[in-house]
């Protein structure tokens, strides 16, 4: 396996840094099991990215007008995405949300910091569970880890399926989105991401559309 690093300014800049690097490296494979069986994905075999400001504005990748391209996230998304992240409701027919599982934790995250103190390892959240493994479409984010250093609240995230195009940057902007409510219920300054996969892709209906964000031939 090729293990891929890369640092990035905020979340605009990991997004395009990602998108040009799995173009370059990225394994191409036909897919077995899971989302759009039978098609291919362009994937890297490991991947941490280190964001170092992602609370910069604006959250959403960068696509210059004049190259045509439709935004992989609509403005305002995040803002609708954000409930679903946080709280429990979920719509008919879903197996599960982020929120149902990340709700109660939070909550139990941010009262942990007060009540004990900064140095912990124990302030972890977590999204997957056993049964998952029988789900057609089991979740993609499996954990948010946290950490305060310097008085300021990072996280350190995994997803172990993510769809670079338009999932990476709609996940990591409500993601830091939660942080900066989270750090300011702390009482914390708002900190750096590190977000890792072992399953960081692009679907080929996506291919040139990158290629012509990146441009490259």
């Amino acid at each position: 396996m090729k293990l891929e690093f890369i640092e990035a300014r905020d979340l605009p800049d990991a997004w395009y840094q990602c998108v040009n690097r799995v173009l370059e490296v990225g394994k191409e494979y036909v897919i077995d099991r899971g989302s759009y069986q039978g098609q291919k994905r362009l994937e890297f075999d490991y991947i941490t990215i280190h964001i170092k400001y992602p609370g910069t504005r604006p959250l959403l990748p960068d696509i210059p007008p004049q190259l045509g391209i439709p935004s992989p996230v609509q403005e305002g998304y995040l803002e609708e995405y954000l409930p679903y992240l946080m709280t429990s409701n979920r719509q008919p027919g879903e197996d599960y949300t982020y929120g149902e599982r990340l709700e109660y934790q939070i909550k139990e995250v941010i009262k942990m910091y007060k009540k004990d103190g900064y140095r912990t390892n124990q302030a972890c959240m977590s999204v997957s569970m056993p049964s998952d493994i029988d789900l057609i479409d089991p979740p993609c984010l499996r954990s948010i880890d946290t950490r305060i250093s310097g008085n300021k609240l990072h996280f350190v995230i995994y997803f172990r399926s993510w769809d670079l195009w338009s999932g990476l940057p709609a996940n990591l902007g409500s993601i830091q989105l939660l942080k900066e409510y989270m750090a300011g219920e702390i009482g914390v300054e708002d900190g750096e991401m590190i977000a890792s996969s072992k399953g960081l892709h692009l679907y080929d209906y996506i291919w040139e559309l990158a290629k012509l964000r990146t441009y490259k031939k």
